[in-house]
């Protein structure tokens, strides 16, 4: 599966752009705020139906316009199926393939699946738990829809059960049997959400450890940790046994929505001591390992978007990232840098077919295709 072609009207800084992609490799290189990631943010909507930095529609709509639209040509399966994406500020977001359109964009997901690395990632290291929830919920909901609707479905019953603790306090009563409506709830969508979690986790483990152990030529031992209420104890009886708790505080202390992703690095946190280069190094290798654990759930690689991850790694480190996206492993892959001489040495180095694409004052320009210069 890869992405032929992409077309782009009014999104973000581009007011038009027509592109026809390698089934390999895909670079593009200029100077930082003229748009690159924006290419790879555009095909970040194709997949997901959402942009990868922000859920709120209308900002990706270029400056002074109404609307902005989306098309894209997949190869899949020797099939060629055409994804139509399009969002008005006074109207709803539209998603057609094939010119069929969706009535949920969920029922999208998951079919031309893609991987993103970004610097924003380093949020799943610096910011809370909810990141890391995020990031276990963004993979399992690309290949299973039952996850999706059980997530959805354990959060409405956390909110009710929420509220229900507060008009208990408000009211000056409690009513357990009407609470235990809801923890029924949280049960059942609950366990089903831990068990696929900690299939994911459990799995992603080893080859995220390969990964880490290959970039950083095994200089550094890393260790990932899923951690939950639900490893310790069963749902219903650490409910029951938070109640009184809960009354006071008015929210559910317990359950799935506290579960968390620890990241250590030599034995310490990786938050704490690990160096910005040992850092980034961590999040590709779990981007990697995410993107090993879909190929294997869809049966085909996904797209492959790295953007601008090469800033504080050392050239070895980036050679290595390199020379290993460029095996076998891997699909259809996009690269966004700033430094233009560096990469086109390595991919040179590469048995594989790439483009190479500029973004500059003339707009976008493919100016290398298999080492050959454009004129």
């Amino acid at each position: 599966m890869y992405l032929k072609k992409l077309s782009l009207t009014s999104f973000k800084n581009y007011e038009q752009a027509d592109l026809e992609f390698s089934p390999k490799i895909n670079c593009f290189v200029g100077n930082n705020g003229v748009g690159k990631t924006n290419i790879l943010d555009a095909i970040h909507y194709l997949s997901l139906t959402k942009s990868f930095f922000n859920n709120i529609d209308s900002v990706n709509i270029r400056h002074n316009d109404e609307y902005f639209i989306i098309h894209g040509s997949f190869i899949k399966d020797g099939e060629e199926d055409n994804i139509f994406c399009s969002f008005h500020k006074q109207k709803q977001k539209i998603l057609k393939r094939n010119g069929k359109e969706y009535q949920r964009l969920s029922d999208h997901v998951g079919k031309y699946p893609v991987v993103m690395i970004s610097p924003a990632d380093s949020a799943l290291i610096s910011e809370g738990s909810e990141e890391r929830r995020k990031f276990l919920n963004k993979i399992i909901s690309q290949y299973n829809s039952a996850y999706l609707d059980s997530a959805l479905k354990y959060n409405k019953a956390l909110q009710q059960r929420n509220m229900l603790l507060k008009d208990f306090k408000a009211a000056g009563n409690f009513n357990y049997d009407l609470l235990s409506i809801w923890d029924s709830q949280l049960v059942k969508y609950g366990n089903f959400v831990f068990h696929e979690r900690n299939v994911l986790v459990n799995e992603l483990i080893p080859v995220f450890q390969e990964y880490y152990s290959f970039i950083s030529n095994e200089k550094e031992n890393v260790r990932l940790e899923y951690r939950s209420h639900l490893n310790d104890s069963d749902f219903d009886v650490a409910l029951k046994g938070a109640v009184n708790k809960d009354r006071i505080l008015e929210y559910t202390t317990v359950g799935i929505h506290k579960d968390d992703l620890v990241f250590e690095l030599n034995g310490f946190s990786a938050k704490s001591l690990g160096s910005q280069g040992q850092q980034k190094s961590y999040l590709v290798a779990l981007k990697l390992a995410k993107f090993d654990y879909i190929k294997r759930k869809a049966g085909f690689p996904p797209i492959l978007l790295l953007d601008d991850i090469f800033d504080k790694f050392d050239a070895e480190r980036v050679e290595q990232i390199i020379r290993l996206v460029g095996n076998h492993r891997f699909g259809q892959i996009f690269i966004t840098d700033t430094h233009q001489s560096k990469l086109q040495d390595i991919l040179a180095s590469l048995e594989t077919d790439y483009k190479l694409f500029r973004i500059g004052e003339k707009g976008i320009e493919e100016i290398i295709q298999n080492g050959i210069v454009k004129k």
